[in-house]
């Protein structure tokens, strides 16, 4: 079992030295040497401040949420739920452990499993429909990225972002998606099509649960804004390193357009795809050749420290067999 975990361990390593070595290499330019020269420590305080804050409101966040389902979490058992997400989602395919492993600690803590499936599902949902919402705001306020696009085509898209959380929300009122579902998988095996309909069921029972507490749902929701903007921002806190002039509101809205991709990206974390993305986004706004050493302080301080902290608690919690533990666990669901 240990076997495993440190191949695991060893494999992911190995990429992520890849893709950062590959991040920098294909962006640097010797004028970023100038930039790096007068690079100021002090801002990776800021970042990782940043991220604390980040971290203790999704922490609070997860509080909320188990007291919409009448359940009590200590401090300690929410560090534990909070940071697992980040080590099983990592050295899991598509990051599918990342729900299990909170699945696994709330379980420790008590709670009923269908009750901490809720809670981390509505958790998901919350992140991406804030994302979701947010989209507008960034199309019209970062021109550079939409210049070519018509202010007709921009007010459409902005209805549609918008009102998709809306609509979703009444149709899980209705009977229509089950009769799709029904439909789209009639041709699959029974066990996709289990599947398919258990984590339709999920769904709508977070939806069924927030709308019974609707002021705590709120309150959860403003939390998980918070959370990842906090989060989001160890970006510009290591742009104030780099002594250049940038734009807030700019350089938060594009960390909003990668990250909401990185919630359907096929790969653990989202590891290639969230660099890749972050030189795209911001080679227009960074001092040349700079970017990609921007990027891999953003998955370094973001990603990959609340991994390690993550490691910590799920090994010393479930000893070296976690991830066969997770794969039994996911394969129950």
């Amino acid at each position: 079992m240990r076997k495993k975990l440190l191949f695991r361990l060893a494999v992911l390593l190995v990429c992520i030295l890849l893709i950062s070595a590959a991040a920098i290499y294909f962006t640097f330019d010797i004028r970023a040497l100038e930039y790096l020269t007068l690079f100021q420590p002090g801002c990776i305080l800021l970042a990782l401040a940043s991220l604390a804050v980040g971290l203790l409101f999704d922490g609070l966040r997860l509080v909320t949420l188990a007291q919409v389902t009448d359940e009590s979490l200590s401090y300690r058992e929410v560090v534990n739920v909070v940071l697992s997400n980040y080590f099983l989602a990592l050295v899991t395919p598509g990051a599918s452990g990342g729900a299990i492993a909170q699945v696994m600690f709330m379980r420790r803590a008590g709670v009923p499993v269908a009750k901490a499936t809720v809670v981390i599902l509505v958790r998901t949902v919350m992140s991406i429909f804030f994302l979701i919402l947010m989209v507008p705001w960034v199309l019209f306020t970062d021109r550079d990225i939409v210049t070519w696009v018509p202010t007709s085509v921009l007010v459409l898209l902005s209805v549609f972002f918008i009102s998709l959380p809306i609509a979703t929300f009444f149709l899980m009122r209705t009977t229509w998606p089950e009769r799709i579902i029904y439909k789209v998988t009639g041709r699959f095996s029974h066990s996709i099509r289990r599947r398919s309909f258990r984590l339709y069921h999920d769904f709508k029972m977070a939806f069924v649960v927030m709308g019974r507490h609707p002021f705590k749902v709120v309150r959860a929701f403003i939390e998980s804004g918070l959370s990842l903007l906090f989060i989001y921002g160890t970006v510009p806190a290591y742009f104030t390193g780099l002594n250049f002039s940038f734009d807030l509101p700019q350089v938060m809205g594009r960390m909003i357009l990668i990250n909401l991709i990185l919630y359907f990206s096929p790969t653990p974390g989202g590891s290639g795809v969230a660099e890749a993305g972050f030189c795209v986004l911001f080679t227009n706004l960074l001092p040349a050749g700079t970017e990609g050493i921007m990027a891999v302080l953003w998955r370094f301080t973001a990603e990959y420290l609340p991994f390690l902290l993550g490691a910590v608690v799920s090994i010393r919690a479930f000893g070296a067999n976690v991830l066969n533990i997770a794969a039994a666990k996911e394969a129950e669901q």
